[in-house]
């Protein structure tokens, strides 16, 4: 697993990736337009308006059960964005990330088995300070 803070994608990763910086160009739009201060909600429609404009193939809200010794349990998990089938965006609103929001994305991406999620705090004065990306 590796960590690499903020848009620059740099640090423990070795490769650039189109559809991160993409998402990440999308969210930075949608930062400088509406500014912190407002619900995850405002911030999810805006990006959920972005990704059908641009025509990326995404689904929103996806139901995420865990299974227990073959036991599906359906307990309400949901990510808030899964893009091409490949990248969870988990969207926060927060004064400041907290290692519950990576385990959390975490845990989303071992249960999911998607390889790449971004961790996004829209609650910050420049967005760029509340990214992480995550990649297993």
């Amino acid at each position: 697993m590796r960590f690499a803070q903020n848009s620059q994608l740099g640090g423990m990763s070795e490769r650039r990736d189109p559809l991160t910086e993409r998402i990440i160009a999308f969210a930075i739009e949608v930062h400088r337009a509406l500014g912190p201060g407002l619900l995850e909600s405002a911030y999810e429609e805006c990006l959920d308006h972005e990704l059908s404009v641009a025509g990326i193939p995404y689904e929103r809200q996806v139901p995420l059960p865990v299974v227990y010794k073959q036991v599906r349990l359906d307990i309400a998990y949901r990510m808030d964005f899964v893009v091409e089938k490949r990248l969870v965006l988990e969207l926060k609103t927060v004064d400041k990330l907290a290692a519950i929001h990576d385990a959390q994305l975490l845990t989303y991406l071992r249960l999911s088995g998607y390889p790449v999620g971004l961790l996004m705090n829209f609650n910050v004065p420049v967005l760029k300070d509340g990214l992480k990306r995550i990649v297993l």
